[in-house]
């Protein structure tokens, strides 16, 4: 089945769409992976523009069979080849037989450095025909592929797949009758020969362990196990190493249990309770002051004391007396859009009207150094159990397989280029460190504890280690607070290899997920392809990463990966170039026109055309280019790169991104995003971005379950419209998941289905068919935080077209509120969903508040603030802007252009 042509393993659904539109023959097909089921296919045919797809599922004993038409009899095949040859003859209950196979494309290779030759080179057997010479290293190649997913011992497959392509010369050996298989024996010694030295090292302390707790004795002399024979000594060695580690590992546990078992009763000890001990407290931070206008030419001084909880406003040569603001008084801030460094204080006063002052800071960084220092404030004097907002820090670095130096403060304070933290501010401790770094050459353990050494110098806290996870030099390390420990929850670890043939880990990604509380994060950190030239096989790697990634919940794994959690952040060394002349490029970094550049910026022209990071927000970049900077200085870019086959230009890119996507209706605000100038071990610099998050806890109802008689909250649906990007003509069904719900529902059959325009199929339901979800609590404060996640299945197939996510908050009310959003899928946009909906709160569960993070908004310059607050809580406020400015700010609706079509708009 592996050498078979039409079997395309797990490309997507849009993709096999794609390439039976490019055979455009009735007839033609091919075989992939199931979506909806492991261990089955799906057959996807095309007849009349149109494509069909058909389940092959396996039963008890194996057999495969096609689900067909009822009434046709479903036969029954061992292989696939088999159930294929079968239905190329007609009146087997297909639309049409199966004619033309579509063969799979050739994949393209990342040809970097010397790694990628000899992939596809065979040496024949002998009196073999021409096409089993060529057959067998094949084979060995695909089934090699396969073990690399399931193995936990993948890394050293890419070494074997390394012998197959160079060391097949035991095939001849052995079609001439001899089996020693030499060159096996040699391709294992050498790769374990690294080994030796770990083993011994490793022996010689268990040994010396083992001494303590026993008289000495001779671990190295087992008896060799009779019957083992060897073409190679080195093998032989290792061996017995390995039985010497077993041995003692085995014992060594039972001896010193005994032996402490016997020192307690012979001085009659008594082992002591494990005590937790206290956290230490946190470093007071320093009373802060900014110079300030107030007025036209008024000159004052604002102090913040985040301990006492105060603002002091003191102005200049006026003889006026300080005052004292507390921050129980402040109710609003307002930042103004049109002047970047302005914002609005709006006070209480008593028996008056609020009171509302602008402030004018001598810079925007300022402002936000003071906005940060009163959330801060807000925070601490909150006396909430469960913080509502976190800070979260992103790093990236590509280290160029050099060791770091001795600081890296600029890099974890965020201080150097573009949009960074104000001197004020850069050494308050964040509530999360997630730092990833590529071609880092340390050993796991070394950086985890460089990286909270730095920290612990920095901030003076012990961070603790939620998660490492590594590939090859490719690692991610997150890091709390020793207060947020017990609130992490559902740790998860994934990666991801995209290097040659996706087997070896040079390039690829981890993963991590978790809960903080009641709030999903899930990170990224990649290595792309590099090259300019190579910006499909990027695209590849981040769909091939999106794929294959398993993080999250587990019940959410038929999902889109960006849609699985609350909060996800994408970063690494993406290696996306610039397209333009080095000399142009150099010009206009010395004048510091980013803008051009980011113009002709490959990230950013692929997010244009939908081909990567759909609906990923990224913030804006004001620094250099961070590669390809000459080690040692930060002064010269270095864009010609000597390799045997010739010169190569790698012209200066922003290469090391962070970007992140986040459910709707939710808070993220981006406070920095640069790159440190200090930090000259690497050709690349490193990258940071900080993130305000809001958080969400385990909600506790004011009133217990059973108290009084339980009114439920309902979340009902007028109608919904769905238009997919697809040339099947399959009924479908929705499948409806939240936390809010007790299990998964799911609608009927659409009720009315349209296809007059080639490639898009609108469907719709109208709301019999619909179900009426009843949230596990009914109460507004709750229900404000959650989401749905909607899947639009075919019901043949069983596998999903769409996916998206909705906002509870928004739709709550008596009235129906429209929806309109994208629909993806593996990282593809593949249509539209819209509809009306209402979520129904019963009217003694409506209370609310306001949250710690809603106190500051944005406004124009001659806006008010409101007097009330809204009965229902506010969509939180956003950023001006969130995307590069090279990209095209998104419109204000989701309307797919396929509704204009249906509707007759022009």
């Amino acid at each position: 089945m592996a050498a078979a042509g039409w079997y395309h393993r797990d490309i997507s659904q849009v993709v096999a769409e794609e390439l039976l539109a490019k055979a455009g023959r009735d007839g033609s097909f091919l075989v992939r992976d199931s979506e909806s089921v492991k261990g089955a296919y799906a057959l996807c045919l095309l007849f009349q523009r149109h494509v069909y797809t058909y389940r092959i599922l396996p039963d008890d004993e194996g057999l495969l069979s096609v689900q067909t038409i009822q009434g046709i009899q479903a036969k029954c095949f061992h292989t696939l080849p088999d159930l294929i040859g079968a239905y190329q003859h007609p009146n087997n209950g297909l639309v049409t037989p199966l004619l033309h196979p579509v063969r799979r494309p050739r994949p393209e290779e990342d040809s970097e450095g010397e790694d990628a030759r000899g992939w596809r080179h065979t040496v024949p057997c002998p009196g073999a025909s021409p096409s089993s010479r060529t057959h067998i290293p094949q084979q060995l190649h695909q089934r090699l592929q396969e073990q690399v997913h399931s193995s936990p011992a993948s890394d050293f497959m890419g070494f074997m797949a390394e012998y197959l392509t160079h060391h097949v010369q035991d095939l001849e050996a052995l079609c001439q009758g001899h089996p020693q298989l030499r060159h096996l024996s040699t391709a294992l010694a050498t790769a374990c020969r690294a080994l030796h030295s770990e083993i011994d090292f490793t022996l010689a302390g268990l040994e010396a362990l083992a001494r303590v707790f026993d008289a000495p004795v001779s671990p190295r002399s087992p008896a060799r196990e009779q019957g083992f024979l060897s073409s190679d000594p080195d093998l032989e060695l290792l061996l017995n190493k390995i039985s010497t580690v077993n041995h003692l590992l085995s014992s060594l546990e039972k001896k010193v249990l005994k032996s402490l078992q016997e020192m307690v009763t012979r001085h009659n000890l008594a082992l002591p309770s494990m005590a937790v001990a206290p956290l230490p407290p946190a470093r007071p931070l320093a009373v802060q002051n900014f110079e300030v206008k107030v007025g036209k030419s008024q000159r004052a001084a604002l102090t913040v004391d985040v301990e006492s909880g105060t603002v002091t406003v003191t102005k200049r040569g006026s003889g006026s007396a300080e005052e004292v603001i507390p921050q129980d008084k402040i109710l609003q801030l307002i930042k103004y859009q049109s002047v970047k460094s302005k914002v609005r204080l709006v006070c209480a006063r008593e028996n008056q009207k609020s009171l509302s002052r602008d402030f004018v800071f001598p810079s925007a960084r300022k402002r936000e150094a003071f906005c940060q220092l009163l959330q801060l404030m807000k925070i601490q004097h909150s006396n909430l159990d469960e913080p509502e907002i976190i800070s979260v820090y992103v790093g990236t670095w590509n280290m160029g397989s050099t060791p770091p130096p001795r600081s890296l403060a600029s890099w974890l304070t965020s201080r150097g280029l573009g949009r960074t933290q104000d001197e004020t501010t850069a050494c308050i401790p964040h509530d999360i460190y997630v730092v990833g770094t590529q071609e880092n050459s340390l050993g796991d353990r070394e950086w985890v504890e460089f990286l909270c050494a730095s920290l612990k110098t920095l901030m003076d806290i012990d961070y603790r280690v939620v998660a490492l996870q590594c590939l090859w030099s490719i690692k991610m390390v997150v890091l709390v607070k020793p207060e947020h420990q017990r609130r992490i929850s559902h740790v998860h670890t994934s990666s991801v290899k995209t290097g040659i043939a996706n087997t070896l880990g040079n390039k690829g990604a981890v993963g991590v997920s978790f809960l903080f509380n009641g709030t999903s994060f899930g990170f990224v950190n990649c290595h792309l392809a590099s090259g300019s030239e190579k910006t499909h096989r990027r695209n590849q790697n981040y769909s091939d990463i999106l794929h294959s990634l398993a993080l999250g919940d587990k019940r959410l794994a038929g999902f889109d990966l960006t849609l699985r959690f609350t909060h996800l952040f994408w970063f690494g060394d993406l290696n996306y170039r610039l397209d333009m002349d080095v000399q142009d490029i150099l010009t206009h970094i010395v004048k510091k026109e980013f803008q051009t550049l980011l113009a002709v910026d490959q990230l950013n022209l692929e997010r244009e055309k939908n081909k990567v990071f759909l609906q990923f927000s990224e913030d804006d970049i004001s620094f250099p280019p961070t590669y390809r900077y000459e080690r040692g200085t930060r002064d010269t870019y270095v864009w010609q790169k000597s390799k045997p086959t010739g010169m190569r230009i790698n012209v200066p890119s922003w290469c090391d991104r962070i970007l992140w996507k986040s459910h709707p209706e939710t808070h993220v605000v981006c406070n920095t995003y640069g790159c440190t100038d200090d930090i000259v071990t690497s050709d690349h610099s490193p990258v940071f971005a900080t993130f305000e998050v809001g958080v969400t806890s385990q909600f506790v109802p004011k009133e217990a379950p059973g108290s009084s008689p339980e009114a439920l909250a309902c979340i009902e649906w007028e109608s919904i419209e769905v238009m997919l990007k697809t040339t099947s003509r399959s009924k479908c069904y929705i499948e409806f998941h939240s936390y809010c719900l007790e299990e998964m529902q799911r609608s009927g059959e659409n009720t009315s289905q349209n296809c007059d325009i080639p490639g898009f199929l609108k469907l719709g339901w109208s709301s019999k068919h619909l179900p009426v979800l009843n949230p596990i609590l009914p109460d507004l404060e709750y229900l404000g935080d959650q989401h749905l996640l909607l899947s639009i299945k075919g019901v043949e197939s069983c596998e999903s077209f769409g996916e998206c996510c909705l906002a509870l908050r928004s739709a709550i009310g008596s009235t129906a509120q429209q929806f309109e959003t994208f629909l993806f899928h593996r990282g593809e946009e593949t249509g539209s969903v819209r509809g009306w909906m209402r979520v129904r709160v019963p009217r003694g569960r409506c209370g609310t508040r306001e949250r710690l993070y809603e106190w500051i908004s944005f406004e124009d310059e001659d806006a008010e603030p409101a007097a009330e607050p809204p009965m229902c809580p506010k969509p939180p406020p956003q950023r001006l802007r969130s995307r590069p400015r090279s990209l095209p700010e998104p419109a204000t609706g989701y309307t797919n252009p396929a509704y204009f079509i249906f509707e007759g708009v022009p």
